[in-house]
């Protein structure tokens, strides 16, 4: 069966600096076996260049959502999608997403591939530059026994901001070869916990205007 919950709204926390990923920054304790996973996989359209590698108040994009995954208690964080070449040097290892050219889906199956024998997968998109280490433990906090997925929720949920159960990718595997590409659709056949975070915090940056708000 499938449950709607909501958890307490988390509260903002200070951005964390530097160019590469750190080994030492403070994390979140007990989650040892914690995969945080960047989606960088998108097309970056409407932004006219490249998300993942898009400075934000001075540091790419996809570094400061690692750094927030690695401060809400991941202890590895990789990227998925995006390019090798351009990623690595800011201190992340990239994975291909398991079928090119499907959307998120794809990024997400990825995820819980390379996270099969890990407690938790944590996926966030690439642009959302104010992800704190503080959202992301309470998506963790929410995941409790009964519960396939932690999703933020803003105004709606949003479904590549999470925290999932790793045995999912056979479900979301399953799906993608049956055609579906919407990762809300294969949301309904879960059980959902939905964890309120300050949209702001949540905030995508889709167009080069979205930056100076």
């Amino acid at each position: 069966g499938r449950s709607r919950t909501h958890c307490p709204v988390p509260r903002p926390t200070r951005s964390v600096g530097g160019w590469r990923l750190s080994e030492t920054l403070p994390t979140a304790a007990s989650y040892t076996a914690v995969l945080g996973v960047v989606l960088c996989g998108g097309a970056s359209a409407r932004m006219g260049r490249d998300k993942a590698t898009l400075l934000f108040e001075g540091l790419p994009m996809a570094v400061r959502v690692a750094n927030a995954l690695t401060v809400g208690g991941c202890s590895t964080v990789i990227a998925v999608g995006g390019d090798p070449q351009v990623l690595g040097p800011l201190g992340l290892v990239v994975v291909s997403d398991a079928v090119a050219g499907i959307g998120p889906i794809g990024g997400l199956l990825a995820a819980l591939q390379q996270g099969a024998e890990r407690g938790a997968v944590v996926t966030m998109s690439c642009d959302v530059p104010r992800l704190t280490g503080e959202a992301v433990r309470s998506l963790l906090a929410a995941l409790a026994p009964g519960v396939d997925v932690a999703v933020a929720f803003t105004d709606r949920r949003q479904p590549v901001c999470a925290a999932w159960r790793p045995g999912l990718s056979v479900v979301v595997g399953e799906a993608v070869e049956s055609g579906e590409r919407r990762i809300w659709k294969v949301l309904e056949g879960l059980t959902v916990v939905e964890v309120p975070i300050d949209p702001r915090v949540l905030a995508n940056m889709n167009t080069p205007s979205d930056l100076n708000d």
